[in-house]
Formats: C-alpha cells, structure tokens, sequence
C-alpha cells in the first residue's frame, strides 16, 4: 500500500541527467512603426546606456539615423558603425575598437549588419538587438553568423538577439528580390529536416523531434501562403518575418542549424567558394532544395512552383549562373562540412548524377 508501483516491481528507478541549455529571444516586436518602439524596449529590457549600432551606408539612411535619434532621446549615448562586408576583418575592427566602451550592440540592416553584431557581441559577451530592414535570410533571430574567413563563409556562434525589432513598413518596401531570397531561405528548412532524419537513421546523429516538426511546420505555412507574399504588402512582410523567427527558434531549440541547414545549404556554400559573383544565400537554398528534394524522392514541382509564386530563381539562369558552375557546385557540396551528413553522401558527388538531377528538375 503507498509504494511505487516501479519499484515495487522490482525496477531500478533511473535518474534523469539530460541537459540543455536553449537561448531564445526575450522580446520579438512585429509591425508598422515597429522601430519607433526601439527605446521603450530597451528600457523594458533594462539595458545600460551605451550602445553601437551597426549597419551599412544603405541601412544606416533606411532605420540607423533614426534608430540613435530615438534612443539619444531616451538618454542612451550612441555611436554607429558603418560596415561593408561581413568578414573576419570586420569583426575584428568592431570589436577592438569598443574597448569595453558599449553595453550593447543593435545590428540594423540585412545580414551583413546583423551577423557582424550578433557575432562581435558573442565574442564581446554583451547584449545584441535584432533590427532587421529586409527579410532576406533566417539570422534575423538565431544564434549563429555567417562570416567570411580566407575567401569561405563559416557558420559560427554567435549571440542570440535579445530582442527582435522587425518594423513591417520598412521591410515591405525593400527590394522584392531581399523577400523572395528570404522565401528559399526558409523554404529550406524541407530538405534540411529530410536531411536531418537521414543522419539520424544511418549515423545516430542526435535528433530532436520538436525542433524539426516547428521548421516544418514552419516551410509548409510559407508553401501554403505562397500566392499571397506580394511586394509592397505589410501582411507578405508579416507573414515572412515570422517563418524566419520560427526558424530561427527552431535552431535555438535543437541547438544547432540542422533543422533550417542541410544539402541545399551545402550547395549554397559551395556557389560562394566556386564562382565570381554568387546570388543572393536564399535564392542559392531554393534552388538547391529543388534539386535535394529530387534527390530525396520527394515532391519537387511543389517547391519550384512556390519558388516561383514567391518570385524567387528556379535555374541556373535565373541565378545568372551558368550550367557548369550549378553542376560544379553540386559535384563539390559534399566537402562543404563534411561532418554533416547528409543526401549528398560523404563524398563528391558524382559528375554525372549532377547534371541529371539538374536536368530533370529544369534547373539547367
């Protein structure tokens, strides 16, 4: 009577030992005149009061400029940097010339600005607030970077934005190509998740179910609303800058890129190490998720034809690339993170198994 029915059974209770540690976004603003709310979040967040914002020329006109009027109202002392790549050099420049004079770091802009930021704070251990003017790409709220070093871009670790500023006016008005890129991006996460599971059943490679079904989910919200991403609509905006949050969580979840990075980005990679003049990360991904899930046995036409609803390139052409240099990329994708398993295999990809899944799929 009263016992444990386990241990009254004979059975060894088991102690729970797992552990993980997930860093997630304390604060995410989406709207019109979301950036006018800048200070009042800072405030709620109970930041100290110098801070660097980070942004290109470009960006520092679109929401930078305002940005620092908005926060020297409010008292905080402000400086901008200006950045044109998103290199090692970069970062370096950053943070050796803060000397510990900034409490915080805002990157404002597309993803040069927001991975030097995220990534400068990482090695700084300081704060860094997301204000993203397009959505172009994932990064807008995860906790990795995309850096330049030698000639190659690397994932690296970086700080999780806590707080995500995405004013919906400024992002419907950026260029529709920044949009349609950021549609591949998160049109990805298909194929990485495919991937994914591939590494687990042949390579036991550590799985998490949650995170996988959320960047699901998450691809297959964007694929059913496809008609309706429009340029110049705060609805499309809204709608893409959530996908890419929720991407992003499901990476701060699993604690690693896997659920939204997987063959199609290897294939990204390998068009920035292979040609002269790469497009944009997103419209690499969709085009590489067309052929990977050609590969995979699954329903390619679907993610051509919402590539296509979205604006977003579905050839080689439409990357301004030509055939060889898709099929080089393609032979080539296996040595990008070679510990990453994944359709691909291990090893180059064979020549000729190239160009047949890049014909049969329309991509050359």
């Amino acid at each position: 009577m009263g016992s444990d029915n386990s241990e009254s059974k004979g059975h060894k209770k088991e102690e729970f030992d797992k552990f993980k540690n997930m860093q997630l976004p304390r604060n995410v603003v989406v709207g019109n005149e979301a950036l006018e709310k800048i200070g009042g979040i800072c405030n709620d967040l109970k930041l100290s009061r110098n801070s660097l914002i980070v942004c290109d020329p470009t960006t520092r006109k679109i929401a930078g400029n305002r940005v620092q009027e908005i926060l020297e109202d409010m008292d905080y002392s402000t400086k901008i940097k200006e950045i044109s790549e998103a290199n090692q050099d970069t970062v370096d420049d950053v943070v050796e010339g803060s000397d510990d004079e900034f409490d915080f770091f805002l990157g404002v802009g597309g993803g040069r600005s927001i991975d030097v930021a995220k990534y400068s704070s990482h090695l700084l251990d300081i704060p860094f607030l997301s204000v993203p003017t397009a959505s172009s790409h994932d990064g807008i709220a995860s906790g990795r970077a995309s850096i330049e070093r030698n000639g190659d871009k690397i994932s690296v670790p970086a700080q999780t934005p806590l707080a995500v500023v995405a004013d919906t006016g400024i992002i419907a008005n950026s260029p529709p190509r920044l949009t349609a890129a950021g549609c591949g991006d998160i049109i990805s996460n298909s194929t990485a998740v495919l991937d994914w599971k591939l590494a687990k059943r042949l390579r036991a490679e550590p799985y998490s179910s949650y995170a996988a079904n959320l960047s699901e989910l998450t691809a297959d919200l964007l694929i059913k609303n496809a008609d309706s991403i429009k340029p110049g609509l705060q609805e499309s905006a809204w709608l893409v800058v959530k996908a890419l949050v929720s991407s992003s969580v499901a990476m701060s979840i699993a604690g690693t890129s896997r659920p939204a990075s997987g063959s199609e980005h290897k294939f990204s990679h390998a068009l920035d190490r292979l040609v002269d003049k790469p497009a944009l990360h997103g419209e690499q991904c969709g085009v590489g998720t067309i052929i990977m899930m050609y590969l995979h046995g699954g329903d390619w036409k679907k993610i051509k034809n919402t590539l296509q609803a979205v604006g977003a390139p579905t050839t080689a052409r439409g990357l301004e690339l030509s055939e060889e240099e898709v099929i080089n990329a393609l032979v080539h994708a296996p040595e990008i993170r070679p510990e990453r398993y994944t359709i691909l295999g291990s090893r180059k990809m064979n020549r000729e198994a190239a160009r047949e899944a890049a014909r049969e799929t329309g991509v050359i």
